[in-house]
């Protein structure tokens, strides 16, 4: 019998796939992927949060009016689609909560009430799901449409979504298989036939036939084909005989859809105006958009390039309204998490106390509505507008803003007129800084620079006239002072120098003279000669 120690095929594999891994610079910690900043691993111990959160779902009561006067809170118009929004959530949790309270339910038949939501970019689509999610507490995964392929080999891959539900979810896929997936510019991979205005590639086809899947129920790889450190993990588990998760389960998960669908309008139009009979009056050929949206039939979306089987995953359709001026002025005022509110505290975080009048909000909702990007023209028009008083006042003694229509009018004329307003004490402010810099320079290099009064006034009319901080003046002025100031000390001693106007004027020729004048200083001479002996 021999002492050798035999060898172990799984070790050899493990050899082999930490010098592979190593080749392609890639850390991994065979058996403890969070070691090498991985995601945990699927069937992690439920945490005090998702023990909450199943509690939540278990104990589901809600009521669609509960619902709906939540999203009112944060959701500026869209009356219908809170509505049908409401339903389809308190219809699908209470089938949750049953099936929870008793499992063999879980294995009848259910329809879910996955949702399409139609409407114009900005009108709050992805805000009425997301506010929906945090409601509940259940993990909400968004994606883009667009992202996917069929194949998943580039781009993404359909049961991502799925697997980021389970990142969302901390890796616990009891909590994740009750989770909300939202999926965005849906209309985008739409196969439009040759004959229609932007022609999609048939690769759309493809993944509406995998995401369908998804939406019914199906068995979702918890493991992507294309994630080498994922595969690596998963033959290392086999091998140590880990007994993780490998699927799970879509049935319980509410898909919700939305996008533009810029087209379907005239779809249906064309069917309606088929079917009707004798003279259409003018009013109804200027029907708005959200009409004829309303009256979408399955018919409408597969001539508009889905697949009859999967858009008959999504048999709740809503159509959401586009906002005007006066919609758009509700946001900033009415709605929580406001994007008023934003900037209030990104000028509260400079020391600033700011406060936009009522006129004020009118024009940025007015220029807003041009932008006709919706809610989202809030944002670019409030970031045209002040980002000047963003960029000069924190650098000000300014503490107090108050904007009014005059003020984003014409912003040039209100920053003039706070300077002149502020001007004392803005010179006030500007002389500390030269303080700070003097304290900076001691602390790093040891050496005190008393900076005169006039020598004070021409750093800060400088910093006045070149818009330069007095910080940076300084530092460029006298960037390599502190090696001619350790050279005098060296002879003198001196720790404690003068900064006059010359100085200020040309610090390097007035260094220079300092250096020649004190190089051969007799008291620095004689000390030279105590320190020989």
């Amino acid at each position: 019998m021999t002492d050798e120690k035999q060898d172990v095929p799984g070790d050899d594999i493990s050899s082999s796939l930490q010098d592979m891994l190593k080749k392609a610079n890639i850390q991994f910690m065979f058996g403890n992927p969070q070691a090498a900043g991985g995601a945990p691993p699927p069937d992690k111990k439920p945490d005090d949060k998702s023990d909450e959160t199943l509690r939540r779902i278990r104990e589901f009561h809600l009521k669609p009016k509960e619902v709906r006067d939540y999203l009112d809170r944060f959701v500026i118009k869209q009356k219908e689609a809170k509505k049908v929004l409401s339903v389809a959530l308190c219809d699908h949790y209470n089938h949750v909560r049953r099936c929870i309270e008793d499992p063999t339910l879980r294995e009848q038949d259910y329809a879910k009430q996955n949702v399409i939501i139609m409407g114009p970019t900005g009108v709050g689509k992805t805000y009425l799901v997301r506010c929906l999610a945090r409601l509940i507490g259940v993990p909400f995964a968004r994606a883009d449409a667009t992202k996917f392929s069929e194949t998943g080999y580039v781009g993404y891959d359909v049961e991502d979504i799925v697997r980021d539900l389970v990142k969302m979810a901390d890796g616990n896929t009891e909590l994740a298989r009750y989770g909300i997936i939202y999926i965005d510019e849906i209309d985008k991979i739409a196969a439009r036939s040759s004959g229609t205005s932007g022609t999609r590639d048939v690769s759309g086809r493809g993944v509406q036939i995998n995401l369908l899947k998804l939406m019914e129920e199906t068995e979702a790889n918890l493991q992507s084909q294309t994630d080498l450190m994922g595969q690596v993990q998963a033959i290392m588990d086999m091998q140590q005989g880990n007994t993780r998760p490998r699927t799970i389960n879509t049935r319980h998960m509410l898909f919700i859809v939305s996008g533009a669908f810029d087209g379907l309008t005239d779809i249906i139009r064309r069917r309606i105006d088929r079917t009707a009979i004798g003279f259409r009056h003018e009013a109804d050929r200027e029907r708005p958009e959200l009409d004829y949206l309303m009256k979408a039939r399955a018919e409408d979306f597969i001539q508009f390039g889905f697949e009859p089987e999967f858009i008959g995953r999504l048999p709740i359709r809503v159509a959401c309204e586009g906002l005007d001026e006066h919609d758009l002025e509700d946001i900033l005022v009415k709605s929580e998490e406001s994007i008023l509110g934003q900037y209030i505290e990104d000028f509260k975080g400079y020391g600033i106390d700011f406060k936009m009048l009522p006129d004020a909000i009118r024009h940025i909702a007015s220029e807003a509505s041009k932008e006709k990007t919706g809610a989202r023209g809030l944002m670019t028009v409030l970031e045209r507008s002040l980002r000047e008083f963003k960029f000069e006042l924190p650098s000000t003694c300014v503490n107090h803003l108050e904007v009014n229509a005059d003020t984003i009018a014409d912003t040039p004329h209100a920053l003039s007129k706070i300077r002149k307003e502020n001007e004392v004490a803005h010179r006030a402010l500007l002389r500390d800084e030269v303080t700070a810099f003097k304290k900076r320079f001691q602390e790093e290099h040891g050496f005190e620079l008393q900076f005169t009064d006039e020598a004070i006034d021409i750093l800060v009319n400088l910093s006045l006239d070149t818009d330069k901080t007095i910080r940076a003046i300084c530092e460029q002025k006298f960037r390599d002072f502190h090696h001619g100031l350790k050279l005098v000390a060296s002879r003198t001693g001196d720790t404690v120098f003068e900064i006059n106007k010359q100085t200020v004027e040309d610090p390097d020729k007035e260094l220079s003279t300092w250096v020649v004048t004190h190089f051969r200083h007799p008291d620095a001479d004689k000390r030279e000669g105590q320190n020989r002996e």
